[in-house]
């Protein structure tokens, strides 16, 4: 089963959270798993979605808290580990997509780059792809296409 991440602020505007529900409506789909950090904003609209269309959601929260993850997440796995876990979200993940964001986002999208993994962006950090020496950093327009991108990169 293709795991895959969707980062993005815990602080997200309504359109970060508008394409972040769709981006999980659309991973529960095609019968994929979501992966997140597990609080608010962005994870918490992508967990709804997910959980809307009756999918799983797995979210690796910074604290040790069960009741610090958004109510949408199936699995919670509690790190004690703050920022830190966002490592643990890039490595639990097959393929990100990435909505919106700010520097924890920025985090997430360079461990991911540096493990060879794939990134797909959508409103989200420009980047500079000749400085990239590992992985890939693509765009998308939208949910639909997103998800269609991160499942062929893992294929």
């Amino acid at each position: 089963m293709i795991q895959i991440g969707v980062i993005g602020s815990s602080s997200a505007n309504e359109l970060e959270e508008r394409i972040a529900y769709e981006v999980g409506r659309e991973i529960a789909r095609r019968g994929c798993v979501l992966v997140c950090g597990g609080l608010g904003g962005v994870m918490e609209a992508a967990c709804k979605g997910a959980k809307d269309e009756g999918g799983i959601t797995v979210g690796i929260i910074p604290s040790l808290n069960k009741e610090d993850a958004n109510p949408y997440v199936d699995v919670i796995i509690p790190t004690g580990y703050g920022l830190a876990r966002n490592h643990l979200v890039v490595r639990a993940s097959d393929v990100l997509i990435a909505v919106g964001g700010y520097i924890g986002t920025l985090s997430e999208i360079s461990f991911a780059l540096n493990e060879n993994k794939t990134v797909i962006g959508i409103n989200s950090w420009e980047l500079d792809e000749r400085r990239l020496t590992k992985g890939k950093y693509l765009k998308a327009e939208n949910a639909h296409e997103a998800v269609d991108m991160a499942i062929r990169e893992v294929q």
